[in-house]
């Protein structure tokens, strides 16, 4: 199910970035319909949840929230 929300979250980002004149609309249909990419967002993705879980963690402990 994530990397359906990673692959239509790619779309849109894809579609905004062509709508803006960042990409051309070829780069933007290479962003939206390749599977390797959209495997690369959802492991970014991922370690980017651990890696906020973690220092919001740290945080809570340091400044004695999880109490």
């Amino acid at each position: 199910m994530t990397s359906v929300i990673i692959r239509i979250t790619l779309r849109y980002l894809a579609a905004a970035l062509v709508a803006k004149g960042v990409f051309s609309p070829e780069i933007g249909d290479v962003i939206s319909s390749d599977p390797d990419l959209s495997m690369m967002a959802e492991i970014a993705a991922g370690a980017f949840i651990g890696l906020s879980a973690e220092i919001w963690y740290y945080f809570a402990n340091r400044f004695g929230w999880a109490r």
